[in-house]
């Protein structure tokens, strides 16, 4: 039996917890509390210290799903949670004043377990914030020196976090089981 753990990364109201709600073959554990800070201005609760869920392999094991913290004081979390990781889930607010900066924090801010693995960036909120582009996340990203997947997600829906997440693994390893296509 293979067990696997992935990270969710991104800022506050990028949709990690709903992404993880999304894919999870158990109810979801959630670590909310209520906003107190600035976040409140962008959504009642915020997680202060992980979201968790599973994904079954048919009898053949787990995908881990962990959500981290998007408010940077709880940076603390990000490395407890990286450890045994085998890739990370960048999702990222387009909808949020600077997105690109944000891909660019997050990125620095998980440098350690991105030059050990892989990752692939998800852009949620495109129905309200058509722009930036998600061409112009590849050429931000280029720039950075990364070529990876990026998609425009809803992180509501199953299809478009589990599309996401076989990019990601396909991109770890084309051996891997993925989810729910065997």
């Amino acid at each position: 039996m293979s067990h696997h753990k992935i990270i969710f990364t991104g800022p506050v109201g990028a949709g990690k917890t709903t992404a993880i709600s999304s894919l999870s073959d158990i109810d979801p554990v959630r670590t909310d509390a209520q906003a107190s800070d600035e976040t409140a201005r962008l959504k009642l609760t915020t997680t202060v210290a992980m979201d968790y869920g599973r994904i079954d392999l048919d009898g053949n094991g787990h995908i881990h799903l962990y959500g981290t913290p998007g408010q940077a004081r709880f940076d603390f979390m990000w490395e407890i949670l990286s450890e045994g990781c085998i890739g990370l889930v960048v999702l990222i607010n387009n909808n949020r004043p600077s997105p690109l900066d944000e891909v660019e924090f997050f990125l620095k801010a998980f440098h350690t377990l991105i030059e050990q693995t892989r990752f692939v960036v998800g852009v949620s909120h495109m129905d309200l914030a058509p722009h930036p582009y998600i061409e112009d996340y590849h050429a931000h990203l280029a720039r950075l020196g990364w070529n990876v997947p990026v998609f425009e997600v809803d992180a509501r829906s199953n299809e478009d976090m589990r599309t996401l997440l076989k990019a990601l693994l396909y991109s770890i390893d084309p051996g891997l089981m993925e989810p729910d296509d065997e």
